[in-house]
């Protein structure tokens, strides 16, 4: 075989299946017995729940730069998915703000309880809008991690470059640095909150593209739910793996990962059986990869001792319940809940996210029924399986059933099934280093690592790659880490070929 990927997260999903649209023989072993990573499904008593993401954009939209939506486009394969705005409530101990995608309409509902913060609204988004404006203009199945990128960039996309120079200092830039002259308090809370939803960080430690991206999809393409949730995802992903000649193998643990003289050989599973390879992906965390696939001698010191120090966003309490759902009207499906406004809102327990997608895919439920999914950030420190464990997880789950009665009062009366999730769970499940979604690298504070390791033959693609802990940046490891692996020639042909069916589709829809 050409490539063996460890984990079949979107990360590790996206990069094989595109390697085999390009002809490598690809592998992708996945510890589990199902795919996905922090994007799997689960079912229990007739409920399907997702397991971590939520919230997504432009999967119906064939014109979106949602780099997911490109790599289905060129495997050819489809999510069915369902539009909807508002997408969601923010709910404050001081008053309830619906938060639409049309930019129209939040200015509108931000103007009745802040003009002021209505009329800077609007002066943000301009200079958000107009970084979104320079970075669309170079679709993300154009790049690649090596340094090919910059000639490439130069040679079919000068203008885009020229124009992307201009707003320089924007890429750079925190969100904070966007609003140094937006002093509205109600707006700056806002902004806070939506970038630490993107990022794990509020706007003075989020990178201004990360949220130029998620804003312009969300005001200029459209907000949809996958049919199936986000299991279908996956789903479409392991099509268009197998469709290519790809080949993915569940339950296969890999133990190490086979490095002699430097250069990567294979890896070797559970079982003992090793699969020799000259190329390896990783799409473990940085550190699950630096501490369990890697023996230490293999790894330069500097290297490994940079890795395992990078700074990584807390874990999360979840809780996943089926609900009766007689008599609930007019019910949304996204919603945050701030507690206490005296605290930060990166208090474990204070700000808490909600997902109802049975408002949008009933099928996800027994008829008469919804499932949600609610979750807060909780540190892994201290969390432990003994006596106390079953009590403690009640316990950090309540400000979760505080947060759900804002939404739905009698919620504890509806329940028909309770799960509850810790960061053990997390860790134990998704394979994650403390249970973390990914690192927590500030703006201005550093870089986050790129595909590239000092091992040769040894990449990595997910969280721990790119500013965000959404899918459209796993989406975009796995796509730069692919591009990089063939040669300039043939990316340049999978790009013409997409472009062409793009221009075909946006024809057909004029």
């Amino acid at each position: 075989m050409d490539v063996v990927v460890i984990g079949s997260g979107i990360g590790g999903l996206v990069a094989g299946a595109l390697l085999a649209r390009y002809g490598r023989r690809v592998v992708v072993c996945e510890s589990h017995s199902i795919p996905g990573g922090a994007a799997h499904g689960f079912e229990r008593q007739g409920f399907r729940f997702d397991s971590g993401p939520s919230f997504f954009c432009g999967l119906s939209d064939r014109t979106s730069l949602n780099p997911l939506r490109q790599v289905l486009d060129v495997l050819g394969e489809t999510v069915p998915a369902i539009a909807y705005d508002p997408l969601g409530h923010y709910h404050f101990p001081d008053g309830t703000l619906p938060i639409y995608g049309n930019l129209e309409q939040y200015r509108t509902t931000l103007a009745r309880i802040s003009p002021q913060g209505a009329i800077e609204l609007q002066r943000l988004e301009q200079r958000i809008l107009q970084l979104y404006g320079a970075l669309q203009a170079i679709p993300t199945l154009a790049l690649r991690a090596d340094w090919q990128l910059l000639l490439d960039l130069l040679t079919q996309y000068p203008g885009a470059m020229a124009k992307m120079a201009w707003q320089l200092p924007a890429i750079q830039a925190s969100v904070a640095d966007l609003m140094h002259d937006l002093h509205d308090p109600i707006l700056r809370r806002l902004v806070d909150l939506e970038c630490f939803l993107l990022s794990g960080l509020k706007a003075d430690g989020t990178v201004a593209p990360e949220m130029a991206f998620m804003f312009g999809e969300r005001s200029r393409s459209v907000i949809d739910y996958p049919v199936g949730g986000s299991e279908a995802i996956v789903e479409a992903l392991v099509r268009g793996l197998q469709r290519w000649g790809g080949e993915l193998r569940l339950n296969a643990h890999v133990e190490q990962i086979v490095v002699e003289q430097g250069k990567v050989t294979g890896v070797l599973l559970r079982n003992g059986t090793q699969l020799q390879a000259p190329v390896v992906i990783s799409n473990a965390t940085v550190w699950d990869t630096y501490t369990h696939l890697l023996a230490p001698e293999v790894v330069p010191k500097r290297d490994r001792q940079l890795a395992l120090h990078t700074p990584a966003v807390d874990s999360f309490m979840h809780l996943h319940l089926g609900i009766r759902a007689d008599g609930l009207t007019n019910l949304t499906g996204h919603h945050v809940v701030v507690h206490d406004l005296q605290q930060d809102i990166a208090t474990p327990g204070n700000t808490c996210m909600i997902s109802i997608p049975t408002v949008w895919d009933a099928a996800l439920a027994p008829p008469g029924h919804h499932v949600i999914h609610a979750y807060t950030l909780e540190p892994y420190a201290d969390w432990q399986r003994d006596a106390t464990y079953p009590d403690r997880k009640r316990q950090r789950a309540q400000p979760l059933f505080r947060a759900l009665e804002r939404v739905i009062p009698d919620l504890r009366d509806r329940i028909v099934l309770e799960l509850i999730g810790t960061p053990l769970t997390h860790a134990r499940y998704l394979r994650r280093y403390q249970g973390t979604y990914g690192p927590a690298i500030a703006a201005g504070q550093g870089l986050f690592p790129s595909c590239q390791t000092p091992i040769a033959g040894l990449y990595r693609v997910g969280d721990s790659t790119l500013p965000g802990i959404g899918v459209p940046a796993v989406a975009a490891s796995g796509i730069l880490c692919a591009n990089a692996l063939v040669t300039r020639q043939q990316h340049h042909t999978l790009l013409r070929e997409w472009q062409a069916q793009s221009a075909n589709v946006v024809g057909s829809l004029a």
